[in-house]
């Protein structure tokens, strides 16, 4: 990719540490064998003076399997759990932290195995404070998660380098246009040759003048 993270990190700058809004951005889908990966899961909540509590889970089934199991668990008093199998030691929470209330569900896989491909559900489950009542919701995304064994570029990389290549090409015609344009400009304002060698001789004459006359004085 051109751009691999750069809108993974706009994303967890504005979803993980600012108080004035949420973005929820979309995880990636594609993982490279034995590289680490983050499994992106931002749920932003939708009244934010509402005082909150909040915990995630996640959940996996491997490809061809008929049910998910849960993975993973994390809040913020009893920190995380992971199953046993092919995630322990390998799957560590990487969202929300020093918080009762969470945004930033995202996990990270320190080494990306075959094991590991399938579908993942990502569930938020959260308590919302009014006066008198508690509201519990629960919301849940969905993501399908392929391993490669080499990283391949996407079409919004390829786009993207497309037209910065055109940009430019634009920007420097836009600029040889420009200079040529001044060019002509400066040239037909300045005087005719003729002109200017008759304007020279009616000054040296001149001079020549004002200097008599101030020897006659």
């Amino acid at each position: 990719m051109l751009f691999p993270g750069l809108s993974l990190f706009l994303g967890l700058l504005m979803a993980g540490g600012a108080q004035g809004g949420c973005v929820e951005v979309a995880s990636g889908t594609e993982a490279v064998l034995g590289a680490p990966f983050r499994l992106l899961c931002i749920a932003c909540k939708r009244r934010s003076e509402t005082p909150a509590q909040a915990e995630g889970e996640w959940f996996f089934r491997p490809e061809g399997a008929p049910h998910f199991q849960k993975i993973l668990h994390y809040s913020p008093e009893e920190g995380q759990w992971v199953a046993p199998g092919p995630f322990q030691g390998v799957l560590a929470w990487n969202g929300s932290r020093g918080t009762r209330d969470l945004q930033d569900l995202s996990v990270r896989l320190s080494a990306v195995g075959r094991p590991h491909a399938g579908l993942y559900v990502c569930r938020l489950r959260r308590n919302l404070t009014f006066e008198g009542y508690v509201y519990s919701l629960a919301r849940n995304k969905t993501l399908r998660l392929a391993v490669v064994d080499t990283a391949r570029r996407d079409l919004a990389s390829i786009v993207s380098e497309i037209l910065m290549y055109v940009l430019i090409v634009v920007l420097t015609l836009w600029l040889a246009a420009e200079m040529l344009y001044c060019y002509r400009k400066v040239a037909a304002a300045a005087p005719p040759p003729d002109s200017a060698s008759e304007y020279l001789a009616i000054t040296s004459e001149s001079k020549e003048n004002c200097a008599g006359v101030q020897v006659a004085e």
